[in-house]
């Protein structure tokens, strides 16, 4: 089955076709450095890494661009408020760069967690400052722009498709607008493609450009960024859905507008995360983080597992029971697995079940990556009587492809989680007394204390370097 995709833009689903055979150009909105990645922001990730391995699943090669915020990138989209980097920075009492690089790690190491795909080009803002004064002096060039108390605006009047992604009727906007004025702006909805020390003055990073020292404005790093490595037209342009009215809004009028084509041919937005009705956000406070979720026993994995059970494009709702019935379900799915790789055997092959299995599972992930009846087609093939455990291991490794769950580290994943539940200092201290014991030839307290661990799930191991511990499988 060829793949469809939901085009927020033409607000269907399309064939998808690229632009150039088996090639896909993809880009992504990354993280703004300025705190942890909430698990909102994440859903995203994950929904993005599905489909970068449905296409690589389909036999594409995939050139995948993600960036980096660390500059530029207000409180309000509206081109108001304190700079994120700054505001964060002042309460750390660290410099701008120190958060950017310790947030940059961070948000890294939870891709690492879950298993996501790496970008092939996962980029700073502040590595490409020229690429952006390039594209604000080709749309300067053209008419699109105009400067103000020393900032640089995107003239929204001269774009006249502006808003078309979100269908928005700018005159009803401004008819009913609550915004904080910029009293520089011509019109409240244009945005400012760079700033001057006019906006504010504590902003520690600061470029040379022909109309002042000073740095760009959110919007533009991703035209520039994804126009540098893909090109003025690509395939995919992926984001939350609160990205549509405004940043993917301004993306495609200043792109557009440079450069005189079609920007994106497909855009795919995912929807919100839900945590006591309302969408996950880092400014109403107290977000929960991957390292929280694993503090409170729920690993990555089970938040991967999580995620995959709703439809991208569907709200997802985050509660205890909702993620204590992932956990539940990710745990015996990984015991099922273990069950079957131990007892796999030759039996008499089932080709034609195994092949109708692919071709199911193959419908459900190219419509639109529905990864909820993707798994309901995994259960499907653990349960059934029609092949033996050696087919079922191997379409579950090929199933894996696109879930990303590491299903072939099964053994080694219900041990880190049994050891989330075990009290190691208290395995240790039992073990040293075990290591005394014997050492002074007291078996039976020996054998004692071996029986003790095994009753809390502790395999002990002893070898002429020392005594080993595990997890029981």
């Amino acid at each position: 089955m060829n793949l469809v995709l939901y085009n927020t833009f033409t607000r269907k689903k399309e064939e998808f076709k690229p632009i150039r055979k088996d090639h896909v150009g993809l880009y992504t909105c990354g993280l703004t450095v300025y705190n942890y990645a909430h698990i909102g922001n994440l859903r995203t990730y994950i929904f993005e890494d599905v489909l970068k391995r449905v296409l690589i699943y389909d036999g594409y090669k995939v050139n995948h661009v993600m960036n980096i915020t660390d500059i530029g990138h207000l409180t309000s989209d509206a081109d108001t408020g304190e700079d994120k980097m700054v505001k964060e920075a002042k309460k750390e009492g660290k410099t701008v760069w120190e958060i950017a690089d310790h947030y940059t790690k961070a948000f890294e190491n939870d891709l690492e967690q879950l298993n996501i795909i790496p970008p092939d080009h996962h980029v700073k803002a502040t590595a490409h400052i020229q690429q952006m004064i390039g594209l604000i002096k080709r749309l300067e060039k053209k008419g699109f722009t105009y400067v103000a108390d020393g900032n640089v605006y995107f003239d929204i009047s001269k774009f006249p498709e502006y808003g078309k992604l979100g269908r928005i009727n700018v005159e009803s906007l401004r008819a009913g607008a609550r915004i904080e004025v910029d009293s520089a702006k011509k019109n409240p909805f244009d945005f400012v493609l760079w700033f001057t020390k006019s906006k504010f003055d504590d902003q520690e990073m600061k470029w040379d450009s022909p109309w002042g020292r000073g740095y760009p404005g959110w919007h533009v790093e991703c035209s520039a960024i994804s126009m540098y490595y893909l090109g003025e037209t690509f395939d995919i342009h992926c984001g939350g859905i609160d990205h549509i009215p405004v940043h993917h809004t301004n993306e495609i009028a200043q792109s557009e507008a440079a450069t005189g084509k079609k920007w994106v041919n497909y855009w795919l937005h995912a929807e919100f995360l839900i945590m006591n009705e309302e969408k996950m956000s880092k400014s109403k406070g107290g977000f929960l983080t991957l390292s929280k979720l694993v503090e409170m026993g729920y690993s990555p994995m089970v938040y991967r597992y999580f995620c995959l059970g709703a439809h991208y494009r569907q709200p997802l709702t985050f509660s205890d029971e909702a993620i204590e019935t992932a956990k539940s379900a990710y745990n015996r799915l990984i015991n099922i697995i273990i069950d079957i790789k131990k007892n796999r055997t030759v039996n008499k092959p089932n080709p034609e079940f195994v092949n109708k299995m692919k071709k199911l599972f193959s419908k459900k992930i190219n419509n639109d990556l529905n990864m909820p009846e993707a798994l309901a087609v995994i259960w499907q093939v653990l349960r059934t009587n029609e092949i033996g455990n050696l087919e079922k291991y191997d379409l579950i490794l090929e199933f894996d492809r696109i879930f990303g769950l590491n299903l072939i580290k099964a053994e080694q994943v219900l041990e880190e989680e049994a050891q989330q539940n075990v009290d190691v200092q208290l395995v240790e201290q039992l073990i040293k007394e075990r290591e005394d014991a014997r050492k002074s030839k007291n078996w039976a307290k020996s054998d004692e204390i071996r029986d003790k661990l095994s009753d809390m799930g502790v395999e002990v191991r002893d070898s002429s370097e020392g005594t080993f511990w595990r997890m029981k499988s």
